[in-house]
């Protein structure tokens, strides 16, 4: 087997690895912020899966939640995975500002809808609802 393969294989077993590590806490940890860390990822590629056959959702937000699933199946990161807890952070931070992004042209009550976690967490990640504007 050539090398490069076998570093492929190796990088995608510790991406499963931290993942599997991630949902396991997500349901065994008490409820707090660790809890709510833990599960954030598994929350969001759920949210996202829902969200990318939403037809109220604009082509730009679908844009954006296709980017975060990339940035976080690929195996190139700012932290390398294969440190506990703190690898995947920065596939975290990606997700929430893309998630952010998006949130500003989906209306809140479809991604709400979406969100599988604690609706309040979803809720302090996206800020104050914008007041939205008629015109008559």
């Amino acid at each position: 087997m050539p090398g490069w393969l076998q570093a492929v294989l190796i990088a995608v077993a510790v991406v499963v690895v931290s993942w599997l590590v991630l949902i396991v806490l997500a349901r065994r940890l008490p409820p707090g912020v660790a809890k709510d860390l833990a599960g954030f990822l598994p929350d969001c590629v759920t949210a996202m899966r829902t969200l990318r056959t939403d037809p109220r959702v604009p082509r730009r937000a679908k844009v954006a939640l296709l980017i975060a699933v990339l940035w976080v199946l690929s195996p190139i990161d700012l932290i390398p995975e294969f440190l506990p807890v703190i690898g995947p952070l920065d596939d975290v931070i990606a997700v929430a500002l893309l998630l952010r992004y998006a949130g500003r042209t989906v209306p809140r009550q479809v991604l709400l809808d979406a969100w599988p976690g604690d609706p309040y967490l979803l809720e302090r990640l996206l800020g104050p609802a914008r007041p939205t504007t008629t015109t008559d």
